[in-house]
C-alpha cells in the first residue's frame, strides 16, 4: 500500500512524499482521519532550529529522517484501524501508516476525533501540572495561552477553590480563557503573590512576567522549549531574597514521584480521557485538507492566532 506524508525538506519548505506502507507482525495499519499541528515545536523544526545536542531527545516516536532536514515530523494522528475502532498514535502527518500495535491507543467513545488530536498536548499539560504541584485553593498563573498553556489552565481550573489566571499578549485569548474556566489578563495586569506559576510563552519577556507573578518561595514551572535560542533570565532584583524556584518540565519523562506507578501509556490514556469535555473545542482554531497543506503550512505556523490547527484526511 502507498501512504503520503508531509516532509520538511529545507528551512521553510515542505512537500508531500509517497512511500510504501506495510504492516508486519505486531503492527497496526491506520487510515488517518485527522492530525493536529503542534505550532510551537513544528515551527522550530521547520526553521531548522533543533540544536545538534538535542536531536536525539527531540525525535518523535515514529519520526523518519534526521534533523535538520529532510525530516518527517509530528505526533498527533487520529485514525481508524483496518478492523475498525479509532486510535491515537504519536505519528507524523501521513494519510496511511503502519505503527506498532502497542502505540495505537484506543480513543474513548466520548471523545470525537478532532479533540483526540489534542492528546499529546494534554499529556504535556498533565505532566506540567504534576511538576508544578498545584493544589486546591492555590492562586495559579499561566503565562502563555498557546495550546499547552490553555490546557494547563483548564486542568488547574478544576482544582477546588483554585484561582487560575491565563496571561497572554493577545486579548482575543480572553474568550478562550473564559470557556476554559479561567480569568484572563494582559501581562501588565498579571496577578501577584501566586503560589504556582507556569510559563508557556517561549519568550524571555514571558519568563520575566512569570517570575514577577510568583509569591515568596513559590515555584515557576518552565514549560517552554526554546530550541537553539539563548534566553535572558532576570535573576537579579528580589529573585534570591524571595527564594523563588524555577523548575523544568518536559514530557519525555514522568515526574520522579510518579515513575514507580505510571507508564507513558497510562499517562497518554489519561490524557485522552480528559478530552471528553466539549469546552476544549475552543482550542481547535482551523482545518486544512492534507492535499492543500504544503501551500499553507508555513502560514499556519506563523499565525499567532493558531491554537490547534487540524489536518483533515478523509
Amino acid at each position: 500500500m502507498i501512504g503520503r506524508a508531509l516532509w520538511a525538506v529545507a528551512p521553510g519548505r515542505v512537500e508531500i512524499r509517497a512511500e510504501e506502507v506495510a504492516a508486519g507482525p505486531g503492527a497496526a495499519m491506520v487510515e488517518t482521519e485527522v492530525s493536529g499541528i503542534s505550532r510551537g515545536t513544528e515551527a522550530l523544526v521547520l526553521r531548522g532550529g533543533v540544536p545538534e545536542g538535542e536531536r536525539a531527545r527531540m525525535r518523535c516516536p515514529l519520526q523518519a529522517g534526521e534533523f535538520p532536514f529532510p525530516v518527517k515530523y509530528g505526533y498527533a494522528a487520529v485514525g481508524r484501524l483496518a478492523g475498525g475502532g479509532r486510535v491515537f498514535v504519536l505519528h507524523p502527518h501521513q494519510d496511511r501508516f503502519a505503527a506498532p500495535a502497542a502505540m495505537a491507543i484506543p480513543v474513548p467513545d466520548a471523545v470525537p476525533s478532532r479533540r483526540a488530536a489534542l492528546a499529546a498536548n494534554m499529556e504535556t499539560a498533565l505532566n506540567v501540572v504534576w511538576d508544578a504541584g498545584a493544589a486546591p485553593g492555590d492562586r495559579i498563573a499561566v503565562v502563555g495561552a498557546g495550546v499547552v498553556g490553555c490546557l494547563v489552565a483548564w486542568l488547574c481550573a478544576r482544582l477546588p477553590g483554585a484561582e487560575v489566571t491565563l496571561v497572554d499578549l493577545n486579548p482575543e485569548r480572553a474568550a478562550v480563557a473564559a470557556a476554559l474556566g479561567a480569568r484572563f489578563v494582559l501581562p501588565g495586569a498579571v496577578p501577584q503573590d501566586c503560589d504556582v506559576v507556569v510559563h508557556a510563552s517561549a519568550s524571555a519577556a514571558g519568563l520575566a512576567t512569570a517570575l514577577a507573578a510568583a509569591g515568596d518561595e513559590a515555584t515557576v514551572v518552565e514549560a517552554s522549549w526554546y530550541g537553539d535560542r539563548e534566553v535572558a533570565v532576570p535573576l537579579g532584583g528580589a529573585f534570591h531574597s524571595r527564594r523563588l524556584r524555577i523548575v523544568a518540565s518536559q514530557v519525555g519523562q514522568l515526574p520522579p514521584g510518579r515513575r514507580g506507578r505510571w507508564s507513558h501509556r497510562r499517562r497518554l490514556e489519561a490524557a485522552l480521557g480528559l478530552l471528553a469535555d466539549p469546552a476544549l473545542e475552543v482550542l481547535i482554531s482551523g482545518e486544512t485538507r492534507f492535499d492543500d497543506l504544503p501551500g499553507r503550512y508555513g502560514a499556519i505556523l506563523d499565525d499567532p492566532g493558531t491554537l490547534c490547527h487540524l489536518i483533515r484526511y478523509r
